[in-house]
């Protein structure tokens, strides 16, 4: 069994930290779901944790909401 995390299966674990993220996000500024997801996917942060070499998929959800509320993006 591999566990090695790899720029071809990162995709996995991306969901669930979009979601938290999501999730948090709503709660603070109260915007529908989808218009959450945009700015979600459209952000810097998010190109970055796409790419496994960064290793941001390492941080937690809080972290990375704070990564992207703390460069306006």
């Amino acid at each position: 069994m591999n566990l090695r995390v790899t720029q071809e299966n990162l995709y996995l674990l991306l969901p669930s930290k979009v979601a938290w993220i999501a999730d948090m996000m709503q709660d603070d500024t109260k915007t529908s779901t989808v218009e959450v997801l945009k700015k979600i996917y459209s952000s810097d942060t998010y190109r970055q944790l796409e790419k496994e070499s960064t290793k941001l998929w390492h941080l937690g959800p809080i972290a990375l909401y704070q990564m992207m509320t703390e460069t306006k993006e």
